[in-house]
């Protein structure tokens, strides 16, 4: 089953237990792959569904960020909980040390040794890492070892 087909299960399943939190962020979500799929007039794969969500979370996260500084709790609750679905549709995260050892090892293939060499290793380190960590993070990473 891929993951969209996962996802349109997942749409059915919430309508059945009445769990409209749940059934309001999933529609968010193939509303999301819909768009991109009328906009591009292509069928998305699972990959491209991963940069959806990849993408789906990083607003999530920027949106905490700003509730958090306009002290908003209510919204705080309403993104993390929506974070949280999305999240379960994502491959598991890196932990630090295994993104380390990817950023090595592309700045080794890449003979990347200054800052300006970073697009280099952002553009091999990209499709491996997309949904499985925070690319702004990982980029912070990188400038901290270029730089």
């Amino acid at each position: 089953m891929s993951l969209k087909e996962r996802i349109q299960q997942d749409v059915k399943d919430a309508m059945r237990a009445r769990d409209k939190s749940r059934l309001a962020t999933i529609r968010l979500i193939t509303a999301a792959i819909k768009q991109r799929e009328v906009d591009e007039r292509i069928e998305l794969d699972d990959a491209q569904v991963i940069a959806v969500l990849d993408k789906m979370m990083k607003q999530r996260r920027e949106s905490i960020t700003q509730f958090e500084k306009a002290g908003r709790d209510d919204l705080i609750a309403q993104e993390t909980s929506e974070q949280e679905i999305i999240q379960a549709y994502l491959p598991e995260q890196l932990s630090e040390a295994e993104i380390t050892d990817l950023i090595d090892a592309a700045m080794e293939t890449t003979g990347a040794t200054s800052i300006k060499d970073m697009g280099k290793v952002m553009g091999q380190l990209k499709p491996k890492l997309q949904g499985c960590a925070d690319m702004g993070a990982v980029s912070a990473m990188i400038k901290a070892r270029l730089g």
